[in-house]
């Protein structure tokens, strides 16, 4: 059967991907789905749980709620829990069961909305796609409802879009802010970790967004189209990719410029170095092998990402546990650089660095996923 894997593990599902995009912005997220079900986001896909609290629900969808569609259960649920909370947001997100029932939640969104008078948004998840869908709709959501003009602040901000402890670790969000410090630039919000939501209200006084990932794209694609905000993908990781992705974060703030995507994000189809993971952040990880150690290597991204990224970047998008393995098998590559997990599908005789990815292995590595924002990366990947 296609898509069914034996070997490797899912990548975080897109109800997770709500929850750590909305973690810190002081909203209440609700997951449509039976009682506990958030255990499992809680305990396996959120490191911020254990000393930073959010007000994270589950509906405890019951099997007549869902037979009878009781969706007024939810509704009082969420007003009531809204009067006793104060959140400055309500988020909706559903599991498989809403999706099976059509659980319609924009309807039910503007419903709460209307009696709480807090916004509130409708998220279309259903817990069998990937975070990055989840975390993209919820960045964009934030976006349109609190992101508005206000005039431009001096000197070059910059807003980071997309960053969640799925993707990064804890800590990046303070290395990425003294990568900007030190190149003269200002962070003015990091969407995802490291910022309030009084800071996204002062996003467009920023002159520039840089995507750390795809769950950003779409946040940063509505800034750009109706607000006027350009915006550059990749990660400073290493020294020189670091360097290069500054003078061009400084270049597209310019208004006569505008950039979109970094020309520095490369991925050789020839190369015997293959890089596994999340599209921009395995995209920067090909990048700085090249700028800091001459290595050539190529990006394999079995997750959603933009088809104009890819062919700017030259690399593949394969989906399917037995694809990889054919993929890497036919390159023959040198080194493999990937989750830990993914060594039982490495080809014999290759190498194989572990990267750890949270949004893949979980817990499992949690402890040894580097920091490499603006590093000597030499260490690491010699």
């Amino acid at each position: 059967m296609k898509n069914v894997s034996r070997i490797l593990p899912m990548y975080t599902a897109d109800t997770s991907g709500v929850c750590s995009a909305l973690y810190e912005f002081g909203g209440m997220t609700v997951i449509h789905d039976a009682s506990g079900c958030n255990s499992t986001y809680t305990t396996h896909d959120e490191p911020r749980w254990y000393d930073r609290r959010s007000m994270m629900f589950i509906s405890a969808l019951t099997e007549m709620d869902a037979i009878m569609g009781n969706d007024e259960k939810l509704v009082n649920d969420c007003v009531s829990a809204a009067h006793d909370l104060h959140p400055e947001f309500i988020a909706l997100c559903g599991s498989p069961m809403p999706m099976m029932t059509g659980v319609d939640f924009a309807a039910i969104a503007a419903e709460i909305r209307g009696q709480t008078g807090i916004p509130t948004f409708g998220l279309n998840t259903n817990g069998t796609v990937s975070y990055i869908s989840g975390a993209a709709q919820a960045f964009e959501a934030l976006v349109r409802e609190y992101a508005h003009p206000v005039p431009k602040r001096e000197g070059t901000g910059v807003n980071i879009l997309g960053m969640t402890p799925l993707d990064f670790p804890l800590g990046a969000e303070r290395s990425v802010r003294r990568w900007l410090t030190e190149n003269g630039m200002e962070l003015v919000c990091n969407l995802g970790m490291g910022s309030v939501l009084d800071d996204v209200k002062q996003m467009t006084s920023a002159r520039v967004n840089l995507v750390v990932s795809q769950t950003g794209a779409a946040a940063a694609e509505y800034l750009r189209k109706y607000l006027g905000m350009p915006y550059v993908f990749g990660v400073p990781i290493g020294r020189g990719f670091s360097a290069k992705l500054a003078e061009q974060l400084r270049a597209a703030a310019e208004p006569a410029v505008g950039g979109a995507l970094a020309d520095g994000l490369l991925s050789e189809s020839d190369a015997d170095t293959l890089v596994i993971g999340e599209a921009v952040y395995s995209a920067s990880v090909c990048a700085a092998l090249y700028e800091d150690m001459g290595i050539r290597a190529h990006l394999l991204c079995p997750l959603p990402c933009d088809d104009r990224f890819l062919a700017h970047t030259g690399g593949e998008r394969i989906f399917a546990e037995e694809d990889i393995e054919r993929y890497a098998l036919e390159m023959h590559p040198r080194t493999v650089i990937a989750d830990p997990l993914y060594r039982y599908i490495v080809p014999e005789g290759a190498r194989h660095i572990g990267l750890p990815h949270l949004a893949f292995s979980g817990r499992s590595f949690q402890r040894s996923i580097p920091d490499l924002i603006n590093t000597d990366i030499k260490e690491y990947f010699r």
